[in-house]
């Protein structure tokens, strides 16, 4: 199975701070027969690493932490990540918790204080609403047995 993961799962340092979030649980998923299609959403809508911080507001818009408006570029990147999705097959994907791209259930709030609220990122949105499984790194394990 073809499976779409976030490109800092893999090592890749592309968050916004310049880092990576290596993750052994989703590398673990390719040593079981996975093909792993690693995706940056704000990255493959044109943003820079390093960057600002930016979280998803209560009106949809996601602005950086000093107040640019970058809702385009998340949507562009989503829509690259779709369109990578449905290229390679991809009808399962793993991504990074409360990404403003790529939260799952649950995002940060807007306010820059760490306080999370029920969302969707906005890649996680548009895969879901293509028939996509998504769910996030701390989800993985409760799912592995479907995958």
């Amino acid at each position: 199975m073809n499976i779409l993961v976030s490109h800092c799962f893999l090592g890749e340092p592309c968050r916004y701070d310049g880092t990576s979030r290596l993750d052994r649980q989703v590398i673990a998923l390719h040593s079981t027969g996975h093909n792993l299609i690693p995706v940056c959403p704000e990255v493959l809508g044109g943003l820079e690493t390093p960057r600002s911080p930016a979280e998803l507001q209560p009106d949809g818009r996601v602005l950086t932490q000093d107040g640019q408006d970058v809702t385009a570029a998340y949507r562009a990147g989503a829509e690259r990540v779709l369109e990578i999705a449905r290229e390679s097959g991809c009808t399962v994907a793993v991504l990074k918790a409360r990404s403003p791209s790529c939260g799952c259930g649950e995002v940060y709030d807007g306010t820059f204080t760490h306080t999370v609220t029920p969302g969707w990122g906005i890649a996680v949105r548009l895969l879901a609403d293509a028939g996509l499984e998504v769910m996030d790194e701390e989800h993985l394990q409760a799912r592995l047995y479907n995958l």
